[in-house]
Order: C-alpha cells, then sequence, then structure tokens
C-alpha cells in the first residue's frame, strides 16, 4: 500500500497495467475519495498516461442528485457485470439541471482499461473486480472552495449536506483504509 508519497501518472499508469485484469480482461481503476478532492484531475491524468484503450466512468454521472443511493448498484449492474462477462455495458447519464436520468444509454466498450472515478466508486461491491483503488485527499476546506467554485456559491448548503453523507460511507464502507494508493491532491 503506497501512503502519501509522491506517485506520478505514468507510475500508477505502469502499476496498473502490470497487474492481471479481474473484471474479465478488463483493469478496473477506482478513484475515489471526497468531493474536491482531485479525483477527477487524477483520472485524466491517468488515462492520458494509459493512453489508447483506456475509459473514463465518472461517478456524478450515476448519482440520482445530491445522494449516493443506488450509485453503486447502477454502477454494478449497467457496467461491472457486463464487462465481466466479456460484453460492452452502458449506464444512463444523470442530467442534472432536469434532475432526472437521460433515456439515451452511454455505452461502456470492453476496453484493457476502465477508469472510475468519484464519490463510491471503490465501494466494497466492487472489491473483487478492482485492480487498483486509489484514494485521493484534501483538507475539508479547500474541497468545499474548489466545489463552491465549479457549481457556484448557491449550492453551498448542498456541498455541506453532501460532505456530510460522503463521510459517513465512507467511515461505513472503510474506503480510506482499503485502498492500495493514497494521494493528496490538495498540492
Amino acid at each position: 500500500m503506497d501512503r502519501g508519497g509522491p506517485l506520478s501518472a505514468a507510475a500508477l499508469a505502469e502499476r496498473v497495467l502490470s497487474a492481471p485484469p479481474r473484471l474479465g480482461g478488463t483493469r478496473l481503476v477506482c478513484i475515489d475519495g471526497p468531493a474536491g478532492s482531485g479525483k477527477t484531475t487524477t483520472a485524466g491524468r491517468l488515462a492520458a498516461a494509459l493512453g489508447d484503450g483506456v475509459d473514463v466512468v465518472h461517478m456524478d454521472d450515476l448519482y440520482a442528485g445530491w445522494t449516493l443511493t443506488g450509485a453503486a448498484a447502477r454502477l454494478s449492474a449497467g457496467v461491472l457485470r457486463p464487462l465481466a462477462e466479456g460484453r460492452s455495458g452502458a449506464y444512463h447519464r444523470f442530467d442534472w439541471p432536469a434532475g432526472r436520468f437521460s433515456p439515451t444509454p452511454t455505452p461502456v466498450p470492453v476496453v484493457p482499461v476502465l477508469v472510475v472515478e468519484g464519490c463510491g466508486s471503490a465501494s466494497r461491491a466492487v472489491d473483487r473486480w478492482a485492480t487498483l483503488r486509489v484514494w485521493v485527499e484534501a483538507p475539508p476546506a479547500l474541497r468545499l472552495a474548489r466545489g463552491v467554485a465549479r457549481d457556484g456559491a448557491h449550492l453551498a448548503g448542498e456541498w455541506h449536506r453532501w460532505q456530510r453523507t460522503e463521510a459517513a460511507h465512507f467511515a461505513a464502507d472503510g474506503t480510506r483504509d482499503r485502498a492500495d494508493v493514497v494521494l493528496d491532491g490538495g498540492a
């Protein structure tokens, strides 16, 4: 387990590619941690370092609004189980402005590496398929500032509620303790 040390995207990519696939022929990388910690940035850098043959799924597209409820189940049923069987998966992306899921499925092809990033991506329910679980963390004040800057000050109340929700989930699930790599997203 790597804790807190600086790991480049290239080093993470090398670690992923040197490990055997556990999701059918796909290596699943779960990048989890609190909102605003740098998960999306980490996922983008890792995907770029991996090059061709990688797809990225964002948990933000699987939440039913400001709740974690059901997101991991949607990921497992629509994406992970089919990939484990060697078939393409799909999910219905949540349309945040409309407040509902899109009727058009978003396909997820069978690829050598699937990166899933977002709160709840490394839930215990996906452990059997995960090649690498990455935890990204940053100080709470920085995370809140990033979120409010991205989403707008009018959503500060949602962000405070979300921070409590995700903290309860992470504590119950032991997400950070089960991570293979812990990264500092505050730098």
